[in-house]
């Protein structure tokens, strides 16, 4: 006000003055009307003479009187523009009738800003401000944009924890452009402001470790917290009381209350925080009753709200059973009411009468009118087809409103790997609610975030003595739609979340493999039935051209492995036990050609193996996301065969080599040698066509813990069975346990089953055999596996996603089932870290020590991961 008395002062004694030079006389006593002729500016810059002319409102030929209100408001609207530094209104001249005014304006601009520079901050940081503060070269500074950037950034800093962090504004003239100025932002972040300790005072009968646990954000320097952060934040301290409250509260104590709390420093950066309560009465829950509830009976309500006459009064947990947010999985009055189309259901609780400690309580229903879905709509989907999140949504118009249904929806945007799982879950930006009681009808939306999904890899791996180079393209967003749509191949087409990848394996000389997949989710387009394709070839080899296996194991004849194979399976979505289970169903068929192959790997090391199977797998998953799942479980089971050829075979060998009748196939040695020792039975007559039945179980459950903190726990177990002890365990398809789990060069013929802390397939036990002059094959035939895991979240970002983790875990592997002992396990523990990049896909690395290696110098040991989780 000021500022503007002194802007009008000086504007009328300019005026005043000026006149007078020209020989007008202008008497403030007696204002005279004029006419405007004309308008001037003097001393702009940067706006047009019209610009300012226009933000005046002053137009030729309308009245004036001078002096008068009207030239003071415009001489006030000039300044309120924050332009300029200093303005006037002067008369410049009249005519010869004098009832016609011209006017000057006369202004002198602020100096704009050439240059916005900080100092005291980080280059990350520097981004960030820069975002928040929306500056622009060019603008104007002023004590009121120094002042608003100044309080930005040090509340930028205080959500940092650094309270105590000061700015400055250095201004300095621009030597090279005329009449501007560079502005620096000097900061000075101090040291970080964290809590050192919390001292709770006056609470007798709650524990300070429930008081500790129920402040969200602001934590103390003790063990039980030591996944958190100790910062201070002042914008969250006001809701951690209310938190620390409702802990009273959920101990029956409904009258607490702060008396007061201090903070203080006990150090520099280390803040003491003490917090006096007053506990009051203790109460308890007398009668329950409802009102107004016609759909559902008080009996029914009274079951879901689990509260008996007697029970500690807690207001907390009653307000979870009627509203939501309990514990995962735990159903809740309203939940009950919108499962059924009640989206306008409102449940209030009214204490009506407190006797002594006891507190009878009415549950106030308003039920409303069933809302139907009327519009269902997907924003941000800028790549992926619409009916590909469509078809994954349970919400469909015409429907009844189900809460159930809408939160699978989210669920199963997320797990489609198009989008970004946190946006989708987040209920500010990723989905809406739009109900109107008037219709009664209820409009939802969903704002889906592309994120890249397809996958460049580039990896290596350590195993078998030897590196492993990969290269693969996985294209996890696919469209065999638009394959004919020259426009689209950029590089290939997009849209349809269909999966085509191609991926090849080598070390060179030694190791080669190429394989292709392809997997449509939703085969008929109307059903979610997938299809899933898969060939491969894999060629290993040891010669005389040097290899490292000729190296260091004088091998002087060529030795070759190679595998190939075809798959083919389709996975149908069932609706009981839920609409979670999927049945897969799948026929496969693979060859292996051994000539003189020697590792010890395989029963024989010459001959033509062929292994046609059927497999079919029940799984279900309810995680709620890929990368990161945080709630939810994993469970497949799968069963593996092929057809029984030993039982269907009536003949043996004799000590020539010619076939012999025999009656059953009971009858039929396959051990048998002749006076020689030889056996009887070749490899290749035994194993042209393998048999076998395979039984797999894998069961992971994911709760959290706290905040993001997720317990994972997982149980696996695998059988190989036969169904001719005479033929014996399949010369294939077993289990090399131990080691990262990374397959190196023997990508088929066996399962990989990592188990951290211990080398590679050092757990897999050998057996005797006479097909190899080795004398001895790899037999894991059965295995179980235990794992538990804590992780914790560095980063949840579309563009990486990076947790850490703390491992325990054990497991062990058996030849035959006739020595399985479950709990003769190998023990390890360890931590690690994983990291998700969407274009290359998940790597990671673990440090495991292996309790019950029999050699002590191996039992620590590094394992690096690559697209795949233990």
């Amino acid at each position: 006000m000021k500022r503007l008395l002194t802007l009008l002062a000086a504007a009328t004694l300019s005026m005043g003055l000026f006149a007078q030079e020209r020989g007008v006389e202008v008497d403030y006593n007696r204002p005279q009307k004029y006419f405007l002729g004309g308008v001037e500016v003097e001393g702009n810059h940067y706006f047009s003479s019209t610009q300012i002319i226009q933000l005046t409102g002053l137009q030729e030929g309308m009245e004036l009187t001078i002096p008068g209100e009207d030239v003071s408001a415009i001489v006030k609207r000039l300044s309120l523009q924050r332009f300029f530094d200093d303005v006037s209104l002067d008369i410049d001249r009249l005519n010869a009738t004098r009832d016609s005014v011209w006017l000057k304006i006369r202004i002198v601009e602020r100096p704009r800003v050439s240059r916005w520079t900080f100092s005291g901050v980080k280059s990350g940081e520097k981004k960030d401000l820069q975002e928040r503060l929306s500056l622009r070269r060019g603008g104007e500074f002023s004590a009121y944009v120094e002042k608003t950037a100044c309080d930005i950034i040090k509340r930028y800093y205080a959500e940092k924890g650094f309270l105590n962090c000061s700015v400055k504004a250095e201004v300095q003239n621009d030597t090279i452009i005329k009449n501007a100025i560079r502005v620096n932002f000097a900061v000075d972040r101090d040291v970080k402001v964290k809590v050192r300790e919390i001292n709770f005072i006056g609470n007798d009968h709650v524990k300070e470790f429930k008081l500790a646990r129920s402040m969200k954000k602001t934590k103390s320097r003790k063990w039980y917290n030591f996944f958190h952060s100790k910062k201070f934040d002042a914008k969250e301290y006001p809701a951690d009381k209310k938190n620390l409250l409702s802990a009273f509260n959920e101990a029956g104590y409904r009258d607490a209350r702060i008396v007061k709390d201090t903070m203080y420093y006990i150090e520099p950066g280390r803040l003491g925080i003490d917090i006096t309560v007053e506990e009051g009465d203790k109460y308890y829950f007398r009668d329950v009753s409802w009102t107004g509830n016609s759909v559902y009976t008080t009996e029914t309500l009274n079951e879901i709200l689990g509260i008996n006459k007697g029970d500690v009064y807690d207001v907390v947990s009653m307000e979870k059973r009627l509203y939501g947010g309990g514990k995962q999985n735990e159903y809740d009055v309203s939940k009950l009411y919108r499962d059924n189309g009640y989206l306008f259901f409102n449940v209030t609780p009214v204490e009506t009468n407190i006797q002594n400690d006891s507190v009878d309580v009415e549950m106030r229903i308003s039920e409303g009118k069933q809302a139907t879905l009327a519009n269902i709509v997907i924003n941000g989907n800028d790549l992926t087809s619409e009916k590909v999140v469509r078809r994954q949504v349970f919400t469909r118009p015409g429907y009844l409103f189900s809460q159930t249904d809408f939160e699978r929806s989210i669920r199963e945007i997320a797990s489609l790997g198009q989008f970004d799982q946190e946006a989708i879950a987040d209920p500010n930006t990723g989905y809406s609610i739009v109900p109107n009681s008037v219709t009664n009808t209820v409009d939802i939306v969903y704002n889906v975030t592309e994120k890249p999904s397809s996958q460049l890899e580039l990896s290596g791996g350590w195993g078998g003595h030897t590196f492993v180079a990969t290269a693969g393209v996985s294209f996890n967003n696919f469209s065999t739609h638009r394959i004919l749509d020259k426009s689209a191949w950029r590089p290939v087409p997009l849209g349809d979340a269909q999966n085509l990848s191609f991926h090849f394996q080598t070390n060179g000389s030694y190791y080669t493999a190429i394989s292709a997949g392809f997997t449509e989710p939703w085969l008929t387009g109307k059903k979610p039935t997938s299809l899933n394709l898969s060939a491969y070839y894999t060629r290993q080899t040891a010669s005389n051209s040097g290899s490292y296996y000729n190296y260091f194991y004088n091998y002087t004849v060529d030795r070759i492995l190679e595998i190939y194979g075809f798959s083919a399976s389709v996975g149908t979505r069932l609706k009981w036990p839920d609409n979670y289970f999927v049945l897969y169903n799948g026929l496969s068929w693979q060859t292996y050609k051994l000539t003189n192959w020697y590792q010890g790997y395989f029963f024989f090391q010459d001959g033509l193996s062929h292994n046609f199977s059927y497999q079919l797998t029940l799984a279900r998953n309810s995680t709620d996301q890929q990368i990161y799942p945080r709630q939810g479980s994993d469970f497949s089971t799968n069963l593996q065969l092929t057809p029984p050829y030993s039982l269907l075979r009536r003949h043996t060998y004799d000590a020539k080599g010619n076939k012999v009748a025999v009656k059953s196939w009971k009858d039929v040695d396959y051990d048998a040698t002749d006076a020689s020792g030889n056996m009887l039975w070749s490899s290749g007559d035994r194993y042209r066509w393998i048999e076998y039945w395979k039984v797999k179980m894998n069961f992971a459950n994911y709760t959290k813990l706290v905040g993001d903190l997720v317990l994972m726990t997982r149980a696996q177990f695998g059988y190989l069975g036969y169904y001719n002890r005479n033929w014996g365990y399949s010369p294939f398809e077993g289990f090399l346990v131990g080691g990262d789990g990374m397959s190196g060069y023997s990508t088929y013929g066996n399962d990989i089953i990592p188990l951290r802390g211990y080398p590679n397939y050092s757990l897999t036990p050998y057996t005797t055999t006479k097909y190899n002059s080795n004398g001895s094959a790899y037999a894991g035939n059965l295995y179980d596996k235990f794992t538990v895991e804590l992780r914790y979240p560095v980063i949840l970002q579309p563009s990486s996603t990076i947790f850490a983790l703390i491992f325990f875990e054990g497991g062990n592997c058996w030849s035959d089932i006739r020595n399985f002992n479950p709990f003769q396990i190998k023990r390890a523990a360890g931590i690690g870290a994983r990291i998700f990049l969407p274009m290359i896909g998940l790597l990671g690395v673990d440090w495991g020590y292996g309790f019950d290696n029999a050699d002590s110098s191996q039992r620590s040991q590094f394992h690096f991961i690559i697209g795949q989780q233990f």
